[in-house]
């Protein structure tokens, strides 16, 4: 080969690196690691969907200071090692700018290490579906910013208000993971307050289907002598729950946490009452961290069903299983608009210098952000999750409305 030669070749090898670089400069890349299939894979694609409503309306709006924001999305099927690899890739082959909407605490818990021994990167996790504490407390606080409020506060709440209204034997129904025992431990820590303990547990195992029997789990609460459960679940296994404690006869008020998906959980519950000709949908109880995206007095409300409407989109074909139907609107997909909006807001407040040492105290430095519900987004050294506000819902009308009056299930 020629000197001549061989320069053309290094000339057009060093043209083609700068194109490649221009063209990575161009987007901010965020990298995402959730549940797109099996039992829970609704709450990765709708937490996905409404992300992308906002994000996409940005990009075509000219992005965040001419940057495109681009989402690198892996399934991990909600088990903890195709969490482990996902970042792992996320962080060292796609380079990503950051971690973001990652979908619950058995993968999330098991990432954390993996952004500590990466700290001298800056790699920081942004707004998890997850209320556990690991990430909120020592080691791994100073790694992930929150914006929901926590399993222990909505497990708290639930708890005051079954006791307010005379109901003091409450069990709990859960997961048996680190999902599962976190809420467990918010309803004993609040249950402790008054002096109580836990009137009876049982728990499932993760995976676990609609069609799967859980009549074992309602036998053992009921012979507790519990006036209410809390479940910590998923979907799928908190549906089967219900249905069989309702077909076993057993009425009392049964609690479900954010985390469960309120839509697919009572989509589940009204097939199966057209099948078996019975309602499933009595005397249940919904925690959940985001306001209900039918409050259109609120802005984010009205921009969320405008955006959804508009600029929803699936993930990537191979991440959705064949037959999916998306929902129009559900407080999954409204948690990711919101997480969304609150990350354009952040890297709007870091433009034009996009750079992974400033991340940290940027978002330490917000105080006070309105992003259109009704409170307000602040952020510390000291704090890492952005509200603290939970809401509670019961299913009426065709819905979820919110409750304003407990006293219905006073005992």
């Amino acid at each position: 080969m020629t000197l001549l030669r061989k320069a053309v070749l290094a000339g057009m090898l060093l043209v083609c690196m700068c194109l490649s670089s221009a063209a990575a400069s161009e987007t901010i890349d965020i990298g995402m690691s959730a549940a797109f299939k099996g039992p829970t894979g609704g709450l990765g694609i709708e937490l996905y969907r409404g992300s992308m409503a906002y994000i996409q309306r940005v990009n075509e709006t000219g992005g965040i200071n001419g940057k495109r924001i681009r989402i690198i999305a892996y399934d991990d099927g909600y088990n903890p090692t195709p969490a482990i690899n996902n970042t792992i890739q996320l962080i060292d082959r796609d380079k990503v700018f950051l971690l973001f909407g990652y979908v619950g605490t058995p993968t999330v818990t098991r990432v954390l290490p993996i952004l500590k021994s990466n700290s001298d990167k800056n790699v920081f996790l942004f707004f998890p579906f997850t209320g556990a504490q690991p990430h909120r407390q020592p080691p791994y606080e100073e790694y992930v910013f929150n914006l929901r409020a926590s399993y222990h506060q909505e497990t708290g709440g639930l708890v005051d208000n079954f006791i307010k209204i005379g109901r003091k034997k409450i069990a709990v129904f859960y997961q048996a993971d680190a999902y599962g025992r976190s809420g467990w431990n918010g309803v004993r820590i609040t249950l402790a307050k008054y002096g109580l303990k836990i009137a009876g547990e049982a728990t499932y195992r993760r995976g676990t289907n609609f069609s799967d029997s859980l009549a074992q789990q309602v036998t053992i609460l009921r012979n507790s002598g519990a006036d209410a459960v809390i479940s910590i679940g998923a979907y799928a296994a908190c549906a089967a729950f219900i249905r069989d404690a309702r077909d076993a006869g057993w009425d009392v008020p049964i609690a479900n946490v954010s985390f469960v998906g309120s839509e697919f959980l009572i989509n589940l519950l009204l097939d199966a009452g057209q099948q078996n000709r019975r309602d499933y949908t009595t005397n249940l109880i919904n925690s959940q961290v985001v306001p209900s995206y039918e409050d259109t007095s609120l802005a984010a409300v009205q921009e969320y069903r405008e955006y959804m409407d508009a600029y929803s989109q699936l993930p990537p074909v191979h991440l959705v299983e064949p037959g999916y139907k998306p929902l129009r609107y559900s407080f999954v997909s409204f948690e990711g608009f919101l997480n969304a909006k609150l990350l354009v807001e952040i890297l709007k407040k870091m433009a034009p210098h996009f750079e992974k040492n400033r991340i940290k105290p940027v978002v330490e430095g917000i105080r006070n952000l309105d992003i259109g519900i009704d409170a307000r987004v602040t952020f510390s050294s000291s704090r890492h999750q952005g509200i603290d506000r939970v809401y509670y819902t019961t299913y009426g009308n065709g819905g979820f409305v919110p409750i304003t009056d407990w006293s219905r299930w006073h005992k």
